[in-house]
């Protein structure tokens, strides 16, 4: 787990409670894709040459390919074609309603397009001779699609909603049945407010429920806790479920307060929240980038 380099994308799991998908600015749909994700993943091509017609970032893309590119990156297919792209989704009414994620789209009929990164701002392929970048929205664009439902880099966390989700929304044993440790899981959300279904779905990926687990990179137990980051966590034996279990709640709970998104918070459970701060953003490494669409793929399957 924790800065190690043993796991491995950006937030939230179909079937999460409603009080979590608020707290955490995730959304259920699309494959459990965020604003946020998407964003990210369209960063990754950021300097990429401008080619008309190419799909393949290693010769260029053009703007319709980039964001068909990231939206790909994260689960969700979009057509190829910008006129097409722009008919997708839901119609956000302005851009001071604009959330990271949405896609931005130019002229009549629409033969531009790019995806918006909050302040203002977008990530496009220009034209020709130029290359992914960001920029400012120069001009009003001519329709806004929301594809995502509910993207997580626009909503904080406040420290309330981390803290004081309902017990419904935890998550109980019984909501875990078949889980390993599901009491202990339960009792770490109720202590900690956050969901047991997380920190079950963060287990799966980290040991596959192995208590015994040691990775290469060092890290260990149930929750894959490094030793120096155990130590910071007030766990002594990161071998003991329970307290491993207290361990990743406490430090999931901090990302969550920190970086104010789950992909973020996964990311830096990863990676480490310095990494996380480095990059702005979840880190270009590749098992971080497959980390976070893991756990929430976990997360979907516990329901």
């Amino acid at each position: 787990m924790t800065v190690s380099t043993t796991r491995t994308t950006t937030a939230s799991g179909a079937g999460f409670a409603s009080a979590l998908t608020a707290a955490t600015g995730s959304s259920p749909a699309t494959n459990g894709a965020t604003g946020a994700g998407i964003v990210e993943a369209a960063k990754k091509y950021l300097g990429v040459p401008y080619v008309f017609g190419s799909t393949n970032p290693d010769k260029g893309l053009d703007c319709s390919s980039l964001v068909q590119r990231a939206y790909s990156d994260m689960g969700v297919k979009l057509p190829r074609i910008a006129a097409d792209q722009a008919k997708v989704g839901t119609a956000v009414q302005n851009l001071a309603q604009a959330e990271p994620g949405d896609i931005l789209a130019f002229n009549r009929p629409v033969d531009h397009v790019g995806i918006y990164l909050g302040d203002n701002k977008m990530i496009a392929a220009p034209k020709p001779g130029d290359h992914v970048k960001i920029q400012k929205v120069y001009e009003t664009p001519s329709t806004i699609r929301r594809v995502i439902d509910d993207p997580a880099a626009a909503t904080p966390v406040p420290a309330a909603a981390v803290s004081g989700l309902r017990a419904a929304a935890l998550g109980t044993s019984a909501s875990l049945s078949g889980v390993p440790y599901a009491d202990l899981f339960t009792q770490a959300a109720a202590k900690h407010g956050v969901p047991a279904k997380l920190l079950a779905a963060v287990a799966k990926v980290e040991s596959g429920y192995n208590p015994r687990a040691v990775s290469p990179a060092g890290a260990q137990g149930l929750m894959q806790l490094m030793p120096s980051t155990a130590r910071g966590l007030g766990v002594d034996n990161a071998f003991d479920p329970k307290q491993a279990i207290e361990g990743a709640a406490k430090l999931l709970k901090s990302n969550l307060r920190e970086f104010k998104s789950l992909d973020l918070a996964l990311a830096a459970y990863n990676a480490g929240g310095g990494a996380v701060k480095k990059y702005d953003g979840i880190p270009p490494f590749a098992e971080t980038q497959a980390y976070v669409p893991k756990v929430k793929a976990a997360l979907a399957a516990l329901g």
